[in-house]
């Protein structure tokens, strides 16, 4: 969302009762309902209830035939999957919420976690890498791991193989978060399933995802928003060239988190993208005292807005006519393509007040033709 924001007077409280969670985890799994359109929704109607009652409405104006909203059995499912797993639901606003987190315009609304809470409220460093790594890269993870744990820091990665393995491994004791790609109840891979199970028990394992998901190839981006949205920095220990631990980094720039790469010999493919990163200006990183050295200093962090609490500034504008709306649709449609671009910048090139394009784009988001990306990135589905 690119509208600004500020709190009434008299914000409405963080979601407290069971009521209230069960229609926020009703909407955010509603059909084309992502965290960006959750939020826009929230704001325009006050409430996931009012949304729900809306939503059907605001599909059929931008073209979707019977659509339908999250049939209440699917949530009734997957909080007794929760329960049978021992996962809590935190949402935005609670106190046990990051609130680094929480700052970011597509944070999720929702998160399911398994061990303690507490690990959030300390200062987090991003550990990523690759999963073929090498055992110079593993050791590396290791060191740098056990020695910003052993500094205060709690260490989160995505509890794939490798680099997230080893740095979960040896930030065991002082602290570990692993943000996973499905369901927080499906270890993937399975052959970290022991390493989740310490992490549940010592540390904190995380997702935005509902309960049971199997995670698939494009649940990784948005998983890795999240790991850098949690850290102050993210480091990057060894990266190809086109990897997942890229996208992770290219998430810390836009969050405006500090960016450190391990430099690697120029003939490893596995390092290339550390290279790349570290010719692009990141900071070199030899040892915990460059990562140290390369943190913002600590501030006291704003309280973020609820979705609840976020309401525009100016009244919604009228509603344009049918004519008026599809040409509006087709004018976003044509500048847009198969290649991300930045919500903001659509917005300038259009010369269009963002109050008009924003909804239009969650018109065209639950019509399909559009998806959102992690950073505030939008682009057009090709059928």
């Amino acid at each position: 969302m690119t509208e600004e924001f500020t709190s009434s007077t008299h914000p409405p409280l963080p979601p407290t009762t069971e009521d209230i969670r069960y229609s926020w985890l009703r909407l955010l799994r509603s059909r084309r309902v992502g965290p960006v359109t959750f939020h826009r929704l929230i704001a325009e109607y006050n409430s996931a209830q009012n949304a729900l009652d809306a939503l059907p409405e605001v599909a059929r104006e931008a073209g979707v035939k019977g659509y339908k909203i999250c049939p209440s059995p699917v949530i009734d499912a997957e909080i007794k999957a929760a329960k049978a797993a021992k996962a809590r639901l935190l949402c935005l606003g609670d106190v046990h919420y990051p609130s680094q987190l929480a700052q970011l315009k597509d944070a999720p609304p929702l998160l399911w976690v398994k061990g303690d809470t507490a690990r959030l409220q300390s200062p987090i460093i991003a550990l990523v890498g690759a999963r073929n790594a090498s055992s110079l890269g593993t050791r590396m993870a290791r060191a740098l791991a056990h020695d910003l744990g052993s500094q205060g820091y709690i260490i989160v990665s995505g509890l794939a193989r490798g680099i997230d393995t080893a740095a979960h491994l040896a930030s065991l004791d002082s602290g570990t978060i692993a943000v996973m790609a499905g369901g927080v109840d499906v270890i993937y891979p399975t052959q970290n399933t022991g390493l989740a199970q310490d992490i549940a028990q010592r540390g904190l394992l995380l997702s935005e995802q509902p309960m049971g998901l199997t995670p698939q190839a494009r649940h990784f981006p948005s998983r890795n928003r999240i790991i850098s949205g949690l850290a102050r920095a993210v480091v990057v220990v060894e990266a190809a060239a086109k990897s997942g631990s890229l996208i992770t980094a290219r998430d810390a720039l836009d969050q405006g988190r500090e960016v450190l790469a391990v430099p690697g010999h120029p003939f490893d493919a596995r390092a290339s993208g550390c290279n790349m990163l570290i010719r692009d200006g990141a900071q070199l990183v030899r040892n915990s005292d460059d990562v140290i050295a390369a943190l913002p200093p600590v501030q006291a962090p704003a309280q973020a807005p609820t979705p609840q609490q976020k309401l525009p500034l100016d009244r919604p504008p009228p509603r344009r006519s049918l004519q008026e709306t599809a040409a509006l649709h087709q004018q976003i449609l044509s500048r847009l393509g198969p290649s991300p671009t930045a919500e903001d910048q659509l917005i300038r090139d259009m010369a269009a007040p963002a109050r008009d394009v924003s909804p239009a784009l969650t018109d065209l988001e639950l019509d399909g033709k559009i998806t959102r990306l992690a950073g505030g990135l939008v682009s057009r589905k090709l059928r």
